[in-house]
Formats: structure tokens, sequence, C-alpha cells
């Protein structure tokens, strides 16, 4: 009897130290490091400054881009975006069936999985993903709407309130209506006194909207509390790890959507419980310098709950029973966001931030109509001028960027001087670019594909699939993309006369980016490729002979593109008439049919936040293009 009462005891004692953690994320959209914990003087974030005493605060957390949808498909399959191909915003194209999200992989673990509420995975399949990974996904979701009590739970609470719509796009009124008139009166920030980094211009407009910045924080740091306050009324806070982070930087101007620290750098606290503190790298109150970046949170949560981790993971745990040693480099990457078309990479050690920019004839104060929506991005073209700015103001606004950049994020954290033509870090940049080329090379970067070569690929393959196919010469189209602004005219021409579709496309965007004249032989050889069997290469070429001057023939081909059967190709013309302007003048009646026909597709009352992948969300971004272009002809 003693006997079996002894094993009764010891299987008890097992059951209860074998269950796993609940694990709960926190996510507050759009938001930097500004936080009382962090030193930020004008944060008011008490709730988030409380859990960060009890927490272990990462000081080296980084997103994998400066923008949502790419960085949630990086957080759901612990995988670069760019190696599956959803590295562009909204981009469409499929995963691998078996890549279901880890949260399914949770689910077979026995785990309830919830979403309150965002998803955006940016694959084509991302409702296959949403119905794999959630037991529960919707405005209500929550661990307290499992059926078992004691069946362990994996829950996210997406936070709006911090999101660019709020902080700087909604019309103030709306702001102070459904955000604002939540806080108390010694919660609301005074834009006279707010602190104003040297990046920005100190005028009223930037003022008003960087205290107004601060005021959806500390709305946001409520809603933190409001969520820990019933984890622990529902008596669960002894048996759940608690993270808390940001998708990435804030939605302000030169924070969403860069690569530099602003855009990139996230803040990340980690409660352990006294039960799991074995797991924790430091003591409650603790900091730790050890980077993570957004790849590594898939893994780590599965060896947190103790599940398999795939072999597809690219990512590394860095916390639970599989944890790995600390990672050197964390990986950064800018595409296409929304109408915007763009590449850079990134690679930031501890101390160094290095960035490669592949398209640096395009500043990073591009204009896109979103964002455009807040007044204080009016601001910067109102004031977008080297004698009205200082140097780092400048870097932003201006028409260009370098094509590499180097900061000493130790000594210059906000990314003010680029270090990139200082003999004495020659080293470390040499370091650096060699470290950036050989991720390339190992995650088979697929972002260098023009989109719609992207889209003609996948048709029978997914990015993923073909990545780790071989069948792309990647090396070849990343050698092209390189010469941008960096080689002459005649290695120019030899990738436009490639017989690869993608070189092609690089040849004649670096003839675009041309500072100088070209010579008569480029202008024949750009005609040519008028007639191009790629509409990318086709687009780019009108581009750069506009842009030198040759106009008739080539902006008849970009109004042609706008009538192609593929979004993507249009959406990519659209933008390149946006861009050039009264340049492109006579396109404005076919630019009006092209609106028309955008918005057949997607109604223009229909919320940009709302993700629709495919037509409908390349629809919105060709309305995008199409409606500022309208509206510049129109002011001139």
């Amino acid at each position: 009897m003693k006997s079996l009462l002894l094993l009764f005891i010891l299987l008890s004692t097992s059951s209860i130290y074998s269950k796993p953690p609940n694990i709960l994320w926190i996510t507050a959209e759009d938001m930097s490091p500004v936080l009382g914990c962090y030193g930020e003087p004008d944060a008011k974030t008490p709730h988030i400054d409380a859990l960060a005493k009890q927490s272990v605060r990462y000081t080296n957390a980084f997103a994998s881009a400066p923008v949502c949808s790419p960085s949630r498909s990086c957080l759901i399959q612990g995988t670069y975006p760019t190696t599956l191909g959803t590295q562009q915003m909204r981009s469409g194209f499929p995963l691998p069936t078996y890549m279901k999200g880890f949260p399914a992989l949770l689910r077979m673990q026995g785990y309830y999985s919830t979403n309150n509420v965002k998803t955006d995975y940016n694959s084509g399949n991302y409702q296959e993903i949403i119905k794999s990974s959630w037991d529960e996904n919707s405005d209500s979701a929550h661990w307290q709407n499992r059926e078992e009590e004691n069946k362990p739970f994996f829950s996210v609470f997406n936070l709006m309130t911090s999101h660019q719509s709020r902080s700087m796009v909604w019309p103030h009124e709306r702001f102070e209506k459904e955000i604002q008139s939540k806080l108390s009166t010694d919660q609301i920030h005074n834009p006279a006194k707010v602190t104003i980094p040297p990046y920005y211009p100190d005028t009223p407009i930037v003022r008003k909207t960087v205290a107004r910045f601060h005021d959806c924080v500390s709305a946001m740091d409520k809603e933190v509390g409001d969520i820990l306050k019933q984890l622990e009324k529902d008596g669960l806070s002894e048996n759940t790890i608690v993270f808390f982070f940001s998708d990435h930087g804030s939605g302000m101007p030169r924070h969403k959507r860069a690569l530099l620290d602003s855009g990139m750098h996230v803040p990340l606290l980690i409660r352990f419980p006294e039960k799991w503190k074995k797991y924790a790298p430091c003591k409650p109150g603790s900091t730790t310098d050890r980077m993570v970046a957004f790849v590594d949170f898939a893994p780590t949560v599965l060896s947190l709950s103790r599940s398999p981790i795939p072999d597809y993971m690219q990512g590394k745990p860095f916390l639970g029973p599989d944890e790995v040693k600390p990672r050197t480099h964390a990986f950064g990457h800018r595409d296409r966001v929304d109408e915007v078309r763009d590449l850079a990479r990134s690679v930031r050690s501890k101390k160094y931030l290095y960035i490669r920019n592949y398209m640096p004839h395009l500043g990073y104060n591009q204009p896109t109509a979103w964002p455009d929506l807040g007044e204080i991005r009016h601001e910067f073209y109102r004031l977008a001028d080297p004698k009205k700015m200082t140097p780092p103001q400048w870097h932003f606004a201006g028409p260009t960027r370098s094509v590499e950049e180097l900061y000493d994020c130790d000594k210059d954290p906000q990314n003010l001087q680029n270090l990139s033509g200082s003999t004495s870090h020659k080293k470390v940049l040499d370091r650096l670019r060699r470290e950036l080329n050989n991720h390339l090379k190992e995650s088979r970067d697929l972002g260098f594909l023009p989109e719609y070569e992207a889209w003609k690929l996948f048709e029978n393959s997914s990015g993923w699939e073909l990545a780790n196919s071989g069948k792309v010469d990647l090396q070849i189209i990343s050698k092209a993309a390189e010469q941008v602004a960096q080689a002459k005219e005649k290695s120019l021409l030899v990738n436009l006369k490639s017989r690869n579709a993608s070189v092609r496309y690089w040849g004649a965007i670096g003839l675009n980016a041309y500072q100088k004249e070209i010579s008569n032989e480029a202008k024949k050889a750009l005609r040519t490729a008028l007639g191009d069997s790629s509409p990318s290469v086709r687009i780019e070429a009108a581009n750069a002979l506009i842009l030198h001057g040759e106009v008739e023939d080539a902006l008849a081909q970009l109004i042609k593109e706008l009538k192609h059967q593929n979004l993507i190709v249009v959406t990519h013309a659209a933008r390149t008439i946006e861009l050039l302007g009264n340049k492109a003048i006579k396109a404005a009646e076919a630019m009006k049919e092209c609106l028309i026909r955008a918005h057949e597709i997607r109604p223009p009352e229909l919320s940009p936040v709302i993700v629709l992948p495919g037509d409908q969300d390349m629809a919105m971004f060709v309305g995008f293009s199409c409606q500022a272009f309208l509206n510049k002809i129109k002011q001139k």
C-alpha cells in the first residue's frame, strides 16, 4: 500500500513538473525602445517599467525588417523572409505547405494557441497559416477561452495603440478622441518639452507629432498593464513566461522603413516566473547584451515548450533546453514597402551597423501615400534643402543615399555619422561587408530578383523551394545589383545585354542611376530594351531614357505597361511615372484610367491596414501612385 502511495506521489509530482510553461507575447506595434526602462526621458510607461523590474531586459534585440509584414513572416516561420520570397511587403507568394507557422507545432504539443488579432504573414497562403496556427484568431481571442483550464497556452496580443496610424497618420481630432482621451492630464506630453532628435527639424509640427507619439506609447502602456493584471487575477503568472517586444522601430519618419537602428532596434523584456527561472540568462531586473534577432523567436518558443524544432528554421533558440551560443550578427532587409521600391541590406554587430544600399539614387524620404497623410512628413518636404537642414536631417530628407553606411553604435547610437569613408574604419567596413555578402549567399537571398521575374519563377515552385534548388544563379544577379552607382557605363551595358532578365534589369537601373551623361551607344541599347521580353527591364529602360532626355517613346512604353494584366507590373510602372512627375505629364489620362481600374479591384474606402495579399493589395499600391501623380501635376 505504501509503495502504491509513493508511486502515486511520484507520478503526480512528475506530471506537475513536466507540464510546459504558458507563453504570452505582448507585441507593441511600431515602437523603438522609447520606454522608461530603456532610459527614454520623455517616457511615461509605469506598467512596462514595472514589468522590466521583474524581467530580463535585452539591449540588443533586432527586427528582420523595418516594416510589419516581412517581420511577421520571419517571426512565425523562424526563417528569413528573403529566403522565403516574403521580403516584399504584402507579396502574396506562397510558402511550402509544411510551413504552417510555429504555433501549429505548439498545438501539436497540446497548447491552446490564440492571436489577438493582427496576422499579416505576407504570403499567398496566409489563410492556411492562420488556420493551422491558431485555435482562436480574433479581437476577442484570449487564453481564458480554452475549454480545459489546465491546458498550456500560447497567447499573442498585438497592441495597435502605438501604430503609425495612431501616432502620425490619423487626423489629430481622431487621435484626441480615441487615444489621448484615455490619458490623464499628467500623462499627456507637452510639445514644448519633448526631446527632438537631431535628425528632425525643430518646428511646432514636429514637436506636436513627437508628443503625440509619446502619448500613444503611454496609452499602450496602460493596455500592457491590463493584460498583466488579468494574467495575475487568473492565477497564471507563476506558470507563464511573458515576452514584451515590438514588431520594428517606431512609426515616425526615419524610423519605420529604415535599416537604421531607429527602424530595427526593438525593446525586448522577458519575465520568467520562479518555476522557470532556470531558463533565465540572469536575475529579474537585470540586463543582457546578448544579441537576438526575430528569426530566433520561433525556435526559442519551441525550445521553451520542449517542442521539436524543424530543420527548415534558420533561427536558433536563445533560451530553453535547446539554447545555442549567442549570435554575433543580426541581419536586416529593406525591399518594396507599399508602392515604394527599394533594396537594401544590413548587418549589425554589438558595436557597428553596416548598410548596403543597392538603389542609392533613391533617398530615404521617398514620397509614400500612407505615411504622407501625416503632417510631419510634409515638414520634411517643405524644409528639404541642404541650406535649411543640418547634415543628419539632410541625410534622411535628401534625394539620394550613400552606397554604403557604417555607424559606431556605441559612440553614435542615433546613427548620425557615416564612417564608411573613414580610413581608420576600413578593416571594420571590410569585415562587415564580407559578413553581409556571406549571409546573402548562405541564406540564398531572393530579393535581387525583380518582383515580376520572381512571380514567374514562383508559379511552379515556392520561393523557399526555388532558393534551395540551385536552379537560379542568384550570385550573378546580386553582382549586377552591386554595380549600381559603382560601375562604369561599359559594365552596365554588358549587364543590359545579358541573357539573364534579372541581370538586364539591374543593368537598366544602373543606367537609370548613372550621374553622368550616357553615350549614344547606351541610349541605343536602352531603346532596344524597350522591347525586352521582361516588363521589369522595359520599365527601367524607359525610366533611364526619360531621365537622360529621351521622353516620347519611353513614356509611351510606360503608358502601355499601365495596362498590363499583372498588377505587379502595373505597380512598377505607376510608381515610375509618379516619381518622374512633370517629365511624364503626358501620362495623365492613362494614370486616371489606371486609377479607376485600381479602385474597381480594391475600393479606396477600404482601410490600408486591412490585409488582402495579391491583386487587391497591389491595386491599392497602384492607386497610391496614380493619385499621388495626379495630385502633383494638378498642383503644378
